[in-house]
């Protein structure tokens, strides 16, 4: 079974930016879509980005222009590259494999957290 691991969060400023990773243990094969999610305090865990095996990508209305999902094949990666970070981005970062609709698939790792201050 493949596994993720999440890597990349910290501590930036309103307005930077960071890069999140997203790894697997073994090949995340051409049909396996991969969801970045995440998690804020006292919330309920959203997809942010979305990106199939065709390379299609999908985003949630707060991240739209400032995220970036893209998938490296030979590396077994997907990345979040986030720009123009707000404190609203606060939060838990995971990844995980996903259906059409963004149905996370497999189990939960630590994810990676991304703080922004003001």
């Amino acid at each position: 079974q493949v596994q993720l691991r999440e890597s990349g969060g910290g501590l930036v400023q309103a307005g930077g930016s960071l890069r999140l990773s997203c790894v697997a243990s073994g090949y995340i094969s051409s049909i396996t879509a991969v969801g970045w999610y995440r998690q804020a305090r006292g919330t309920q865990r959203e997809l942010v980005a979305r990106i199939s095996s065709g390379g299609m990508r999908n985003y949630a209305e707060s991240v739209k222009g400032r995220f970036t999902i893209s998938r490296d094949y030979a590396k077994n990666t997907v990345y979040l590259q986030m720009n123009s970070l707000k404190p609203e981005d606060t939060a838990v970062y995971y990844c995980n494999t996903a259906t059409t609709t963004g149905i996370a698939l497999g189990a939960w790792g630590q994810g990676t957290l991304v703080t922004v201050s003001s």
